[in-house]
């Protein structure tokens, strides 16, 4: 399935079900088919996926710097901040402007 979050205060963001669902899992929120992303609920959730990032970032050096030999990397294609950066702007936009982020309508 894909999802496409729409704001007034920036370009949709159009994501596949996996990270959809990664993301909603850290802002711990359902995701359904459609919903809304609240202007007073943005900021806490823009906190919350920042940190998971910085989280990601943080285990992939440790990861890397323990590397056995023999061993496999993480894919470069599963880091998560930068999956998830069209839709974290989309969140800063949408709460800078004031104006929610929707997604089903």
């Amino acid at each position: 399935m894909i999802y496409q979050f729409r704001s007034k205060a920036g370009p949709d963001v159009i994501m596949l079900a996996d990270l959809s669902q990664r993301i909603f899992d850290i802002l711990g929120r359902p995701l359904e088919s459609r919903g809304i992303l609240t202007t007073e609920q943005l900021p806490s959730l823009i906190h919350m996926l920042e940190t998971a990032i910085l989280k990601d970032l943080e285990d992939r050096a440790q990861i890397n710097t323990a590397e056995e030999p023999g061993s496999t990397k993480p894919k470069l294609a599963d880091r998560l901040g930068q999956r998830a950066y069209p839709f974290l702007e989309l969140m800063k936009q949408a709460n800078s402007m004031g104006e929610p982020v929707m997604w089903g309508v």
